[in-house]
């Protein structure tokens, strides 16, 4: 007998790499234990109330615990159509029997959708920087990645606050990364990591690449409602005719500050939604049936949750800029999301800084993340994790700061930062 047992060829990269998230987490016992987590994106308060009140109801009736039609509970279906169908601006209510799908959060939508549509050797476009579980929902299924970077306004890299709408994608790129193989490709607007919110026009271009080639778009919108004026979230699937080859994501737990909760869903067309909600089906069956009542709930009692909470984010953001000012180091400004690229290209590591043998050969963004780690008791994350090998290099001068906090921690992290002063040049 040979033991232990051999991970199949689709899992072993997974098994043996080093992820951000293993690394640079309080929890690790790496870093000093009073860190504060300005890396992971969760928040450190409550879900919305009524979300929480809704779930306590839930978990008191009898047919909320036990099992969700696979494409969900009919009260949540209903409520995401009221609520999210003007947005799509079709003139008429999504339909919640056939374009309307809840998963087990946003990334098994993602991997459902992607399980549903892709065999083995079908390429998918990743548009870089990109959330890491693309990755592996693709190659799971035996597809092919094909990347794209985002390209840096020159200014984002000599010290000076930039805009994450001066990051541009370059059509012709996205247009040479298609080829007769591809089959999808994924979009995230406003985006994780960078906080770039698409305008029409830059949907429009990816659109009609998309209609010229035939490709699904698989739009992540997950932070739909984190877009901060004058950056205005338009939806893929409300513009001209691309609402037939789009499937809509969204998240409960980017919207209510609920990222355990797992609940997600999907809008689109029914020839999307359906064969989507089948792969789910095998996947998972169905999402909490309590949560997504508590979901429904929330949407129901919302009142102006959504302005206060993006109002709220602001000023988070800009407790966390102004640090950043103070700092006198470059950074792109979100647009939406709650992350902050941060330029550390001007990051001066002494020669004599001991890292960890199992980061040491790994790109500078690492680095410098273990180094403030270490000199400032701040986590953040080393974006380099949320690029192809081939663009890494971009992703090496930043690193990404998480600001869905609340401000006491915020305004603690950023006094903590500036004990960088000494190490930029």
């Amino acid at each position: 007998m040979s033991l232990p047992f051999p991970v199949s060829q689709r899992l072993a990269p997974e098994m043996n790499k080093l992820d951000v998230w293993s690394v640079f987490s309080p929890l690790s016992g790496f870093v000093p234990k009073d860190s504060i987590n300005l890396g992971q994106g969760f928040m450190n308060w409550k879900p919305f109330p009524e979300a929480a009140r809704a779930a306590e109801t839930a978990l008191d009736d009898v047919a909320s615990n036990h099992y969700s039609l696979p494409k969900g509970r009919i009260a949540l279906r209903k409520a995401l159509s009221k609520h999210y169908s003007p947005s799509f601006g079709r003139g008429r209510d999504l339909d919640p029997e056939r374009e309307v799908a809840i998963f087990s959060g946003a990334n098994v939508a993602i991997l459902s959708v992607l399980t549903a549509f892709i065999n083995p050797g079908d390429e998918v476009v990743i548009i870089e920087p990109f959330f890491d579980q693309y990755l592996a929902n693709i190659t799971f299924n035996g597809g092919v990645p094909k990347f794209v970077p985002m390209r840096p306004p020159a200014k984002a890299s000599n010290g000076k606050p930039a805009s994450a709408s001066e990051w541009t994608l370059d059509p012709q790129e996205l247009r040479a990364a298609i080829t007769s193989k591809t089959k999808a490709i994924i979009l995230n607007t406003p985006s994780n990591p960078l906080g770039k919110v698409f305008t029409e026009s830059e949907l429009i271009e990816v659109g009609k690449i998309a209609e010229e080639n035939n490709l699904i778009i698989i739009s992540d919108e997950v932070y739909d409602c984190l877009a901060f004026p004058p950056a205005q979230h338009i939806r893929m699937a409300s513009l001209k005719s691309f609402w037939d080859r789009t499937i809509t994501i969204g998240s409960a737990g980017k919207s209510f500050s609920a990222t355990g909760w797992r609940v997600g869903w999907a809008f689109g067309p029914e020839h999307l939604v359906k064969p989507a909600t089948a792969a789910s089906t095998r996947i998972v069956f169905s999402s909490v049936s309590p949560l997504q009542e508590a979901v429904a709930g929330a949407f129901e009692n919302q009142g102006t949750f959504f302005e206060d909470q993006n109002k709220a984010y602001i000023e988070r953001r800009e407790v966390l800029t102004q640090a950043l000012d103070r700092l006198k180091i470059g950074y792109t400004q979100p647009d939406g999301a709650y992350f902050i690229f941060v330029d550390i290209e001007k990051l001066k590591i002494p020669d004599d800084f001991e890292t960890l043998d199992i980061i040491k050969d790994r790109t500078r963004d690492w680095r410098a993340a273990w180094f403030i780690a270490q000199t400032c008791g701040v986590v953040v994350i080393p974006p380099t994790d949320f690029y192809s090998k081939e663009n890494a290099n971009i992703g090496a001068n930043y690193i990404r700061l998480a600001f869905c906090k609340d401000l006491e921690t915020l305004r603690q992290g950023g006094e903590r930062l500036q004990k960088l002063a000494p190490y930029l040049e």
